[in-house]
């Protein structure tokens, strides 16, 4: 057995404390602008206090807590199987990132501001071109590099996409439909690998169980918008919809660290 590491738990850390910490200095300074409304499509109706929608800017605490359980488990690798320890960093990187989805979601919904909108699109840009760019890399054959690489061009796309300021169907923002598509991507290669000749192995119970959750969580996503919508709640379906989120980005991570050559799990 491996003797644990506490780097990649402590970083995370850091990364909570400091992104939560300028979170509540920008929400009690107003750094982040005026309230305009962004998000308030959510259901939620806006409070009069500082945080200007609770449940939905709480329930990003999932968030912080998957990043963190992420890091505690990369601190073992003898339990990230044979492929995800190849590329020393990417398992804590990926903590980190979840744990910044938290902050950054809940800039938009407590206070409902243009740059908090922008915040939570970066952060959901950051998850998706991860995965995104972790099983390209892996189809590839590339290294760390590579996939750094990848990963800036893949967020600086959906930087350009989310310029566009019209109204999507079904997602409504472009930014949201950037962070679907890759998403999808991510989704597809992963499944080339699996069927690649010679490939190295996955438990499938995770991915299937990160890929439903997350369809799940977008239903909600998309039905609570409207339907079954109590304004005044602090049973919020969108604050499900980060809860699940959550979940998923945790589920995701297990299903990276369930890869070894020539295993025959799934």
């Amino acid at each position: 057995m491996s003797s644990r590491s506490l780097r990649p738990l402590a970083y995370a850390a850091a990364t909570a404390l400091l992104s939560t910490g300028l979170l509540a200095l920008a929400i009690g300074a107003g750094w982040l602008g005026p309230d305009v409304g962004r998000g308030a499509n959510f259901c939620e109706a806006a409070r009069g206090g500082p945080v200007r929608q609770p449940a939905n800017s709480f329930s990003n605490l999932g968030f912080v807590v998957a990043g963190l359980l992420i890091a505690w488990r990369a601190g073992r690798p003898d339990r990230l199987g044979d492929v995800l320890p190849r590329y020393a960093g990417l398992a804590t990187a990926y903590a980190c990132v979840v744990v910044l989805l938290g902050p950054a979601s809940a800039a938009m919904h407590a206070t409902q501001s243009e740059l908090g909108g922008r915040l939570d699109l970066l952060s959901m840009y950051l998850v998706a071109s991860f995965a995104a760019a972790y099983a390209l890399m892996r189809w590839t054959g590339q290294g760390r590099l590579s996939f750094w690489l990848v990963f800036g061009l893949l967020v600086a796309g959906c930087e350009l996409v989310g310029l566009y300021d019209g109204e999507v169907p079904v997602v409504t923002y472009a930014g949201n439909l950037a962070f679907a598509a890759l998403l999808l991507l991510a989704v597809v290669v992963e499944v080339r690998l699996r069927r690649r000749p010679g490939a190295t192995r996955t438990d499938l119970r995770w991915g299937a169980a990160a890929l439903g959750t997350i369809l799940l969580a977008f239903a909600i996503w998309n039905v609570t918008k409207v339907l079954w919508c109590d304004p005044h709640s602090l049973v919020q379906g969108h604050a499900a919809w980060h809860l699940l989120g959550a979940v998923a980005a945790y589920l995701l991570f297990r299903f990276w660290a369930s890869e070894r050559a020539g295993d025959e799990t799934g």
